[in-house]
């Protein structure tokens, strides 16, 4: 998971989905019920630009939150309009949408080339059809593929966002996914858990005691596993939980504020295990910003080393990032 590229992230609300997914309500996602207009979108980017660390090279206006291509027409290219005026100026490096799998198709992909849209993300969720018919996605599998080969064909830079724990599904269904988003390599992967949010059909099915949201080291478990799977196949998984929901939305699921960081942790826990095999003391070296992810919460990854007969110690190497460690047996 890179930290260089940044998003001057502009959330459009519910109104372009034609479907009310089981799990979604947007307004507790974005914490917004209104809907941006273009001087928002001037406001985000000189706000943005006023950072000390702004770098116009690795930052793009990112439209998340609804069906960015399903919304008004009018409305769509409004905003697009203001976007693309920053890139023209060398301001941003380009622009991210989001959108769903069935609001692609040639014309509206030659559009948003001519507005400078450089990176488009399908909320895939699942490649199991009775996954996303039992979710009320409104399409299936095929049209994410379909979407998938129309936004390359056209030069688009390729992102897919799945969910793990959503109802009917399960971590065999999860995995046959990831084996599919390997198939198709997508530039960029999103990995959300489920969570339960109030005024949803996911609520009411989970309340009727319908439906069991994962547990949070479930949720762990398998979005490290995930990451792993895409990661070991060069795919950038630039994302794993949700950034924020607002406050009192939350019913029940592994929502936590540091999930990305736990399943780093777990990540950099299970590729040490790989290269530990004698019982001993060892020094593992990692990046200045992966010390507490391989100490883990509480120091649970190095107690749970030493549970198995390695006392680790962990030191810092500046020349080290991104999860990658290496590690010296401590001679005595």
């Amino acid at each position: 998971m890179s930290d260089k590229h940044s998003n001057i992230s502009i959330f459009v609300p519910h109104i372009g989905c034609p479907n009310k997914c089981s799990f979604c309500n947007q307004r507790y996602i974005t914490g917004t019920c209104k809907a941006p207009n273009a001087d928002d979108v001037e406001k985000a980017v000189i706000t943005a630009v006023k950072s000390k660390k702004y770098n116009a090279q690795n930052t793009e206006i990112a439209f998340f939150g609804g069906s960015f291509t399903a919304i008004n027409r009018t409305y769509m290219l409004s905003l697009l309009e203001a976007a693309s005026s920053f890139v023209k100026i060398g301001l941003v490096n380009g622009i991210r949408i989001s959108t769903r799998p069935d609001a692609i198709d040639d014309e509206i992909l030659m559009l948003l080339k001519e507005y400078n849209v450089t990176a488009i993300e399908l909320g895939a969720q699942s490649f199991n059809n009775y996954v996303l018919k039992m979710n009320n996605r409104g399409h299936n599998a095929r049209d994410i593929e379909n979407a998938a080969m129309l936004i390359r064909k056209h030069g688009f830079e390729l992102g897919l966002q799945i969910m793990t724990g959503l109802y009917c599904d399960d971590n065999e269904s999860l995995e046959r996914t990831a084996k599919k988003i390997i198939e198709i390599k997508p530039d960029t992967v999103r990995i959300y858990p489920t969570i339960v949010l109030k005024d949803t059909d996911l609520a009411a099915l989970y309340l009727d005691g319908k439906y069991s949201p994962q547990t949070l080291g479930d949720a762990v478990k398998i979005c490290t596993k995930l990451y792993m799977m895409l990661s070991k196949e060069g795919i950038n998984v630039i994302r794993l939980g949700l950034h924020s929901i607002e406050e009192g939305a939350y019913l029940a699921g592994p929502w936590h504020p540091a999930f990305s960081e736990l399943c780093q942790s777990q990540i950099m826990l299970t590729k040490v295990l790989t290269r530990l095999f004698d019982k001993g003391e060892y020094i593992i070296f990692v990046g200045k910003s992966d010390v507490s992810k391989m100490t883990g919460q509480k120091k649970s990854n190095l107690k749970y080393l030493k549970s198995r007969g390695f006392d680790c110690k962990v030191k810092v190497d500046e020349s080290l990032s991104d999860l990658n460690f290496r590690i010296e047996r401590k001679v005595l």
